[in-house]
């Protein structure tokens, strides 16, 4: 899911049809429980691994949008073992967007382009966490870097970037695949939720990367 949000994903999900697909909700956001305290980007992932231990699948193809980039990382880093490959679908946060103003001034341009329905999809969920939760997640984000967590991911890599994207540069997102022996950019059109424009564009880069990774396990 995305910054306290994930209705925007099911379409999205719905796509994913060859394969089995799970969408899940972190502590405290969306439709999932509340946590007995706040958490961190860190321990978002423990919980996504927490979930994994006990459904007990086999290893997934573990899929972050936006700000769920960096928990979906932070597994991949954890827990080889749970995780076949990795995709990073409009990976947060950009250097160029490191702090509050930052964030913000790019998200305000990244949403002027025409995505229709989107605020509406996003503002039941955006109340459910309230303004302290999402300042707390903002923060949160910031501190957290990915060119930190990626270069412990052991399994292939999958970074996918809008083609509009006005929070993530094309530079950085290639900077990312540099930092592991196997990653891959793949830019589709769209803007940073290139995904809610275009819900299927990732199913296809999603299948090859399914198939390289059966082929490498074998």
């Amino acid at each position: 899911m995305g910054m306290a949000v994930s209705n925007y994903l099911t379409p999205a999900q719905a796509a994913l049809d060859w394969t089995q697909a799970y969408l899940v909700d972190l502590p405290g956001l969306a439709g999932s429980g509340d946590p007995p305290h706040r958490l961190d980007v860190p321990r978002f992932a423990e919980a996504v691994c927490d979930w994994l231990d006990a459904v007990d699948l086999p290893p997934v193809i573990m899929a972050g949008h936006s700000s769920g980039t960096q928990v979906a990382a932070h597994v991949a880093a954890a827990r080889p073992d749970l995780v076949a490959a990795t995709v990073l679908a409009s990976p947060t946060v950009d250097p160029k967007a490191r702090s509050v103003p930052r964030a913000l001034y790019y998200w305000r341009r990244d949403s002027a382009y025409p995505m229709p329905g989107l605020g509406e999809s996003h503002r039941p969920e955006w109340r459910r966490a309230g303004v302290r939760q999402l300042v707390h997640l903002l923060r949160a984000h910031l501190r957290d870097h990915l060119e930190d967590t990626v270069p412990r991911i052991r399994v292939p890599l999958l970074v996918l970037r809008g083609r509009e994207d006005a929070m993530c540069t094309e530079r950085w997102a290639r900077q990312l695949t540099d930092l592991v022996e196997d990653g891959r950019l793949v830019t589709v059109p769209g803007p940073h939720t290139f995904l809610w424009r275009d819900p299927a564009v990732w199913s296809e880069p999603l299948r090859e990367l399914a198939a390289a990774a059966r082929k490498a396990a074998s």
